[in-house]
C-alpha cells in the first residue's frame, strides 16, 4: 500500500480538486494494451471489467489518471445541476473495524491509515457547476482509449420546501446535461437521501421508479446503472427490482454502510450539524458488498430480469476481485484501495483468476 494516496485526506476538497491527484496518479503516462478487449459492458468493449467507483474520481486530472493506470471503468464523480458545497474538512478518516462493519455501530476516527483499511468518508456530494463539468467530463470520456469506458455519474438536489415533482425533475435535468458530454454509461445515484426523508432514495420503490422512468424517457438508449446502498432485508430488495430492475441497465451496490463517527475522546470526529454518522468504506464492508451482489444475481434469474452487476466494496486485492465475480458480478470497482494502491488495476491483471 502507498504512503501516498491519491486524494490527500490532509487536504481540503479544494485542494485536491485543484492540485492533485498525488503520489503514483500524479505521474501516470498514457500506456494502452495492444491486445484486444475481451470482455464487454453494456454493449461496450473492455479489457478488464474493473474500475473506480463514483467518489474519488473528483474530476477530469483524476480520471485520466485511472485510465492510465489501467482501471478499464472509472466514474466521474457525482454531480449536480448546479454548484454545491463541500462539507467541511476533513472529510476522510481512518476507522478501525474488528472484523465485518454491522449496521448501528459507533467506530473510533483517527489518521492511521494502514490495513486492513477502512474509512469514513463524507462529502456531501458537492459539485461543480454544469459549465465547467460537462466540458470536463466530456474531456475525460474522449480521453478513454481502446477498451476503457468512463462512467458520468449525477443525482437530483433536494431544494428546501421543495416539491416531489421538481426534485424528480432535477434528476431528469442532471441525466440530460450528462448525456450532452457523449459517455457511454450514466450512472444515477439513488443512495443519497429522499425527497422529504431522511432515508435513502434506494429504499422508495416508488420514488426510485418515477426518477428512474424520467431518466430513461429522457436518456433513450444510452445505459443507465443505479446505485445503490446495502439493504438487509430480502423481500424489500426484491420488492424494488419488481419496481424498478426491469427499466434500468445496472446496478452498482453497495455504497457505504453508516456508523456513528467519534474521535478518541468520544467527541464527534466530523464537525458540522448532521454529521456525526457517515458512511463507511473499504474492507470493513466487503462482506455487504459481495453478499448484494450474490442476492442481485439471484433474484436477478428468479425475476427474469437482464441487468448488468457491478460490485463495490472493500476490492483491496485480485482474490477479492475473484470473490465478487463468482458472486455474480459483472464488473467489479474498488474506491478506498485504489486510492492508496496506485497499481491495483495492474495487479488484478496480473493475478485475478475470474478474468
Amino acid at each position: 500500500m502507498s504512503s501516498v494516496p491519491f486524494y490527500d485526506p490532509a487536504r481540503s476538497y479544494l485542494e485536491n480538486f485543484e492540485r492533485g491527484p498525488f503520489g503514483e496518479f500524479a505521474e501516470a503516462t498514457r500506456n494502452f494494451d495492444s491486445n484486444v478487449p475481451r470482455h464487454r459492458f453494456l454493449g461496450q468493449p473492455v479489457r478488464t471489467p474493473f474500475g473506480v467507483p463514483a467518489g474519488p474520481l473528483i474530476n477530469g486530472k483524476y480520471v485520466r489518471a485511472a485510465l492510465d493506470m489501467g482501471f478499464d471503468l472509472p466514474v466521474y464523480k457525482t454531480v449536480r445541476t448546479r454548484k454545491y458545497a463541500c462539507h467541511p474538512w476533513p472529510n476522510v478518516l481512518a476507522v478501525k473495524v474488528d472484523g465485518d462493519l454491522a449496521t448501528g455501530r459507533t467506530l473510533v476516527a483517527n489518521e492511521d491509515y494502514s490495513e486492513p483499511l477502512s474509512i469514513t468518508n463524507s462529502f456531501g456530494v458537492p459539485s461543480f457547476d454544469p459549465e465547467f463539468w460537462q466540458r470536463d467530463m466530456a474531456e475525460a470520456a474522449a480521453y478513454a482509449g481502446p477498451g476503457q469506458v468512463v462512467v458520468g455519474s449525477f443525482q437530483g438536489t433536494l431544494e428546501e420546501n421543495g416539491s416531489a415533482a421538481a426534485y424528480v425533475a432535477d434528476f431528469v435535468l442532471g441525466a440530460r446535461l450528462v448525456k450532452e458530454t457523449g459517455v457511454n454509461v450514466m450512472e444515477v445515484n439513488l443512495s443519497c437521501p429522499n425527497e422529504g426523508t431522511a432515508n435513502l432514495l434506494c429504499f422508495d420503490k416508488n420514488r426510485s421508479r418515477q426518477v428512474v422512468e424520467g431518466i430513461k424517457d429522457e436518456i433513450g438508449d444510452v445505459p443507465l446503472v443505479i446505485k445503490m446502498a446495502y439493504y438487509e432485508d430480502d423481500d424489500r430488495l426484491r420488492e424494488f427490482l419488481r419496481e424498478v430492475g426491469g427499466a434500468v441497465d445496472g446496478i452498482s451496490a453497495i455504497n457505504t454502510i453508516s456508523a456513528e463517527i467519534r474521535d478518541a475522546k468520544g467527541n464527534q470526529a466530523l464537525p458540522g450539524e448532521g454529521r456525526l454518522r457517515s458512511g463507511v468504506c473499504g474492507s470493513a464492508v466487503k462482506w455487504a458488498g459481495v453478499a448484494m451482489t450474490s442476492r442481485l444475481a439471484r433474484l436477478r434469474g428468479e425475476l427474469g430480469l437482464k441487468f448488468a452487476i457491478v460490485g463495490v466494496g472493500g476490492v483491496g486485492d485480485a482474490g477479492a476481485f475473484d470473490e465478487y465475480r463468482r458472486a455474480g458480478a459483472d464488473a467489479v470497482m474498488s474506491a478506498t484501495s485504489a486510492m492508496w494502491n496506485a497499481r491495483l488495476a495492474q495487479e488484478i491483471k496480473e493475478q485475478a483468476h475470474e478474468l
